[in-house]
């Protein structure tokens, strides 16, 4: 863009001096003649004051004249010597310099002569500038004394307009000089990136009809002479359509917006008869030209009387065919390049056409979807990709602050899930991991998203995937959690904006060049799972939703929401506030009600392999259909992968793998790799389902209530979860620094309590295991202990010592019996463990088959002293007595735990418990 501005201002400087050169030596002599004039009156004004010679020059007025005659040859003379040295300089070196200039700006065919181009179509796309100069002819300087002649170019696409004027007898040669101009258009750049529209106000055919091969490609439109105003309408719905779907993104043009070419040029010659048009065409006429040029609109007004508001080049023909044009003034005589040869013109054409037809029928593979070059482009303004072709021309997707929220819909089968991977793979292609960053959700049960994050066949992942996401569809809990990291996320760059005093991700770029600023893209298939249910999921979901549709934009986070029935989501057809922010809609074959209906049915019919890309919240106009290749195929997406993950930057940590049919392995949890020797030990429960796959914890501090009890009546469960427990405690003391006591007081949780035992003592700890008959003596034991540390008898050290029991309530008869001696109870011990053992570094961890039957082991109606718990197989309702309300929404499922620490928690979380097998 900078080097196409300089040249631009280049030129444009050359130009004003060679102007001003011109102008300097053609009014030099009218300056002298002028001269000349004063000084002969100036002179004969004073012999008539001083009364000499008066009568003599009056009486002979022969001699009066040749005195003149003389005079005025000897000025001439001396002007024709200025002139002569005026243009000396400009004359030297001024030719050469314009020809640099032009061939520089105007490269190929946009000024060769036609032998060298007329015939082959072009490869331009628009990414490598556009030629701010086509080529009319040559140029020669009026009345230079050695004339020397140069090319004469004049701005067009997206630059200027061009106004053609021309007496009776030149009409042919602006015909030609349209003609002219236009090859050079359709032959620089691919078959199908230059429309033409012409229309003629005298004649249904016959203007211009050496182009009309490229009418069979869709290139060329002839419009009916009584009809303007369609046309007019049709550019100026054009223009609207660039506007709300191209120039999105605070871009003025479709120039800035860089990158390859996406709309085509539409290029309107309008050919009069000298007359004016109808007031209302001149007005509409005007707004097209007003605001055309940013939208790729061009055109060419030939013999039109004209009057608009917007850069024009204006080229007159006289009736000697030769011209003079704006750019180069009224001292330059233009020499029309000639015709092109009439016999080549439409062979051509009909090869641009030939080209162009087998763009549109060529079958797009995944490989066409990918660039040239793999992470060349920035997402500072936005990121687009293309997803697929029509007739040959790629469409694209794009997401940035104005479009910033795709909504994807379409029945099972109709090809989502190849969609999403031809979306994903051209972003991913184009974007380095630096510039996108890919967080991904499947709610159905399947592995769509799997491919993305390292497997035991396939050890390679998407370098651009943060979070990928499978098999969630019980797990609705994971899609509040990855809004709620997105919502902080965009809090966090709000914030960052706020200090550097920006709004959009695009400034804060500039401001902050050395922050980790990339867009980010979370994708949700079958998203329609968080709405599913009216209960606190839906409820926050849909408030999460809201916030980060609403605001993310700014902050360069979109949501991409995939669903095989819109139509059957609660809680989010209601709130349009969500509804509005989805721009972007996509709808496959068979779609409901992702496209505005039901004016849009365009979906309807659609063929398989194709999809509807509507960048205008999903009204007709807005309709773009493409067919999108296969992108799952072997040697497609996986290929592509391979060699993304190959030139990955060495420090990007593979991305977050959340299966929710898999139990999360304890000792290849980071939380608990971290997990070191020291005070108040973390007790790891199980994983929390939130983004970064952290552990629900319990912090043992020396305070009452620090006891656990996990509920539920299925002892693989519970032992996952007591078992996890103890080892992340055994991590956190050295060897014979603590005291595990273990006790099973159920026969079907033994085999879980022996395997506990023995990786307690493989880790080099104390450990006792004892059953039903020893745990009256176990606990005694232990109260008896606290009570006098309580009482402050001296003497009494106690070391950490943790209870781990398998089925609490199993000895509960056994435990009710009284001491003959102390008249106290095993449930009166059990009792002062968990109240007064905590603060003596003394905790329990134990296991209860039911909430009843835990209120049995404790005091009638104080809970205090069971400060977390964990539920399984138990109806909300019944946890009301230990935790908040929240807690009533609860309806137990397989392998999954609801889990309230009083002291840390406003609201449960839901856990899934740990294979505390070995590290694999």
């Amino acid at each position: 863009m900078i080097r196409r501005d300089e040249r631009r201002r280049r030129i444009e400087d050359s130009f004003e001096e060679f102007r001003r050169a011109v102008a300097a030596a053609l009014g030099n002599a009218s300056r002298e003649l002028r001269q000349l004039a004063d000084d002969r009156a100036r002179d004969m004004f004073e012999v008539m004051l001083r009364g000499e010679g008066v009568d003599r020059a009056l009486a002979d007025p022969l001699l009066a004249k040749a005195l003149r005659k003389e005079a005025f040859e000897q000025q001439l003379a001396r002007t024709l010597i200025d002139r002569v040295e005026a243009f000396r300089e400009w004359s030297e070196a001024g030719p050469a310099q314009l020809t640099a200039l032009v061939n520089a700006v105007a490269p190929g065919p946009a000024s060769w002569p036609p032998e060298v181009w007329l015939g082959r179509p072009g490869t331009a796309d628009g990414s490598d500038g556009v030629p701010e100069l086509w080529r009319i002819g040559t140029g020669v300087v009026r009345g230079a004394p050695e004339p020397q002649s140069f090319p004469v170019a004049v701005p067009l696409l997206d630059h200027s307009h061009l106004h053609v004027s021309s007496v009776p007898d030149s009409r042919g040669a602006a015909d030609a000089l349209v003609e002219n101009l236009l090859l050079r258009l359709v032959s620089y750049f691919q078959p199908g990136l230059v429309h033409v529209h012409v229309w003629d106000v005298n004649q249904l055919t016959g203007s211009l009809p050496g182009l009309y091969p490229l009418t069979r490609a869709g290139l060329l439109t002839v419009h009916d002479p009584a009809r303007l105003h369609e046309l007019l309408d049709e550019l100026s719905d054009h223009i609207r359509r660039v506007h709300t779907g191209v120039l999105v993104e605070g871009h003025q043009s479709v120039r800035a917006v860089g990158g390859r070419r996406t709309e085509p040029w539409r290029v309107a010659v309008l050919f009069g008869n000298r007359q004016a048009l109808k007031e209302e065409h001149q007005q509409q006429l005007q707004r097209v030209a007003r605001n055309g040029l940013a939208c790729g609109v061009q055109l060419f007004i030939v013999d039109i009387p004209v009057t608009v508001n917007s850069p024009i080049e204006t080229v007159s023909i006289a009736a000697d065919h030769t011209a003079t044009c704006t750019m180069t003034g009224k001292h330059v005589t233009v020499e029309l390049d000639p015709q092109f040869p009439q016999n080549q013109v439409p062979l051509a054409c009909a090869e641009i056409a030939k080209k162009r037809e087998e763009r549109r029928t060529r079958l797009s593979t995944f490989a066409d979807l990918l660039p040239e070059s793999l992470w060349r482009e920035s997402s500072a303004a936005g990121v687009v990709a293309p997803v697929g072709y029509d007739e040959g021309e790629p469409v694209h997707v794009g997401l940035g602050d104005t479009s910033p929220h795709a909504l994807i819909g379409g029945p099972s089968g109709s090809g989502k899930t190849n969609f999403l991977y031809a979306m994903l793979g051209s972003l991913a292609a184009r974007y380095h991991p630096d510039e996108l960053e890919l967080y991904l959700l499947d709610f159905k049960e399947g592995v769509s998203f799997a491919q993305f994050a390292p497997g035991r066949k396939d050890p390679t992942w998407l370098p651009h995937a943060r979070l990928v996401g499978v098999n969630v569809n019980t797990d609705r809990e994971f899609g509040v959690a990855l809004l709620r990291f997105l919502a902080d996320e965009m809090r966090r760059r709000a914030d960052a904006a706020k200090r550097h005093e920006v709004t959009k991700l695009e400034q804060l770029r500039e401001e902050d060049p050395e922050g980790h600023w990339p867009r980010i893209v979370a994708v949700v298939d079958e998203f329609q799972y968080l709405f599913g249910e009216r209960d606190q999921v839906t409820q926050q979901a849909t408030q999460l939703l809201e916030d980060v549709a609403r605001r993310g934009r700014s902050q360069g986070i979109h949501l991409v929401l995939s669903s095989q029935d819109v139509s059957g989501i609660e809680g989010f057809w209601g709130k349009s506030a969500i509804f509005e922010q989805f721009t972007v809609r996509i709808a496959l074959p068979k779609a409901r009600r992702v496209l505005a209906e039901p004016q849009n049915d365009a979906a309807v019919e659609l063929p398989r392999w194709h999809a509807v890309v509507n960048h205008e919240s999903g009204v007709r106009p807005g309709n773009e259909i493409a067919r999108v290749p296969d992108s799952t195929g072997r040697g497609t997406f996986d290929r592509l992968q391979a060699e993304l993950h190959a030139r990955r930057p060495a420090e990007l940590s593979e991305p977050i793998l959340f299966d929710g049919s898999k139990v999360p392995n304890l000792h290849t949890l980071p939380d608990f790799q971290a997990l070191r020797p020291g005070e108040n030990p973390t007790v790891l429960l199980g994983q929390v389902i939130d983004v970064a796959g952290s552990a629900a914890k319990v912090r043992f501090a020396r305070t009452p209530g620090r006891n656990i009890a996990v509920i539920g009546s299925l002892p693989e469960d519970a032992a996952g979860v007591l078992s996890g427990a103890a080892l992340s405690l055994a991590r956190q003391h050295e060897p014979g620094q603590a005291t595990f006591s273990l006790a099973c007081l159920a026969e079907d949780a033994w085999p879980y309590a022996d395997k506990l035992c023995k990786q307690l003592q493989n880790a080099g700890h104390t450990v006792e295991l004892s059953g039903l008959g020893d745990i009256r003596k176990l606990l005694d034991s232990r109260a008896a202990r606290l009570t006098a540390a309580v009482k402050g008898e001296t003497g009494i050290a106690l070391d950490p010592h943790y209870l781990v029991v398998y089925a609490v309530d199993g000895a509960h008869t056994l435990l009710e019996k009284k001491d003959d001696t102390t008249r106290l109870s095993g449930v009166d011990s059990l009792r002062t463990v968990l109240k007064h053992g905590p603060e003596n570094r003394t905790h329990l961890l134990g296991w209860w088959r039911g909430p009843q039957r835990l209120k049995n082991s404790l005091p009638p109606g104080v809970y205090d002293d069971i400060g977390a718990w964990l539920a399984f197989d138990v109806q909300g309702k019944e946890l009301l007595s230990f935790g908040p309300e929240q807690v009533m929404a609860w309806s137990p499922r397989p392998r999954r735990g609801l889990f309230f620490d009083r002291f840390e928690h406003s609201r449960p979380q839901v856990v899934i418990p740990f294979d505390t097998g070995e590290e694999s």
